[in-house]
């Protein structure tokens, strides 16, 4: 047995063996609770759907040798501007969630290379200073929602006409374009947001496998060595934080549509800490990440939470202890992986 559990161990790591035992207890008080498990599943694959892509953003930028995408909230601002250009321009349906796609890559790309120059600058301490200028610049869009020119009267306060809402509803635009783009009669199921997440993880497969993205694995696991190879560890970084920022744009457009809303302000402030803690929880560190890391730890971490809400809530029905519980898993998974940083990891 204790071998049994070394193995375990050694192949998956402790976040992934600790978090799948926890989710199997769940489940099992739930069903012993009487709770609806076709209801918990299906609300699981909802918030897998609606969180994918965010947790793929990672992948680039880990790879790359920049590590934890702290800032990844730069791509989800550029994301949700994206989409209140598209409702300020009333293109609705699905041809409006792919324009807003459309438009926030070129947005992205401009933040990420901004951002990526600074990264080169700033060698080795990418995770901290990702971490406060997510937070700055988050804090200076604040001021901008209130700037911007935006006219349509769904999106701006009502008193003054000026400055966009904290929340943009997207009934009537494209709430859930991608969840219900592909049905089966008598399943509720987001099929069309998972079909989507899985080409955007096959196109991502691709790229590792091609030239660019060979050398930017090279460029990130041994940077001195892959100097001496001839590669541009500079520009490797550079591509690898900008395809960062992109998938964090298009991810945020995934997560509202499913959602039903953008949330304008704070509202992208936290949002790289989950997606960071999804990737570690399925077993990457701050050095390496994979495609199965990504879908592992996205089912892994999001299941965990829509499971552990209503359970919790049962056992202990005066209090709500469901926030706290998502708080440490999120933050002592993120501690972890960062203390493994220098070890064999």
């Amino acid at each position: 047995m204790k071998g049994l559990w070394k193995k375990l161990i050694d192949r998956y790591g402790y976040p992934k063996v600790f978090i799948s035992i926890l989710l199997l207890v769940l489940l099992v008080i739930a069903i012993i609770q009487k709770q609806n498990i076709y209801g918990l599943l299906r609300d699981s694959l909802v918030r897998i759907g609606m969180n994918s892509v965010l947790v793929l953003a990672m992948v680039p930028s880990i790879v790359s040798g920049t590590g934890l995408n702290f800032a990844l909230s730069i791509g989800i601002v550029c994301g949700i501007l994206a989409g209140c250009i598209t409702i300020e321009m009333n293109i609705i349906g699905l041809k409006g969630f792919l324009t807003a796609v459309l438009l926030s890559i070129p947005l992205s790309v401009i933040a990420g290379y901004l951002y990526a120059m600074l990264l080169n600058r700033v060698k080795g301490d990418e995770m901290t200073v990702g971490t406060y200028m997510g937070f700055s610049v988050v804090s200076v869009m604040c001021i901008a929602w209130l700037l911007l020119p935006f006219k349509n009267p769904e999106m701006v306060w009502a008193i003054g006409g000026k400055g966009l809402r904290t929340t943009i509803t997207l009934a009537g635009k494209y709430d859930k374009v991608l969840d219900r783009l592909i049905k089966i009669p008598g399943l509720d199921l987001p099929l069309g947001t998972l079909l989507f997440f899985a080409l955007c993880c096959f196109l991502m497969w691709l790229f590792l496998k091609s030239r660019t993205g060979i050398a930017m694995m090279a460029a990130g696991s041994n940077p001195i060595f892959a100097k001496a190879s001839g590669i541009d560890v500079d520009r490797q970084r550079t591509i690898g934080t900008i395809l960062s920022m992109v998938l964090g744009g298009i991810g945020i457009l995934v997560y509202a549509q499913s959602y039903g809303f953008f949330q304008l302000y704070t509202g992208p402030l936290m949002m790289p800490f989950a997606a960071i803690s999804a990737i570690l929880i399925g077993g990457a560190t701050a050095r390496k990440a994979s495609i199965s890391n990504v879908i592992s730890g996205v089912i892994l971490f999001q299941a965990l939470l829509t499971i552990a809400l209503p359970v919790i809530n049962k056992m202990m029905p005066e209090g709500n202890l469901s926030e706290v519980v998502r708080i440490i898993v999120s933050n002592g998974v993120i501690l972890y992986a960062l203390t493994k940083v220098g070890g064999n990891d």
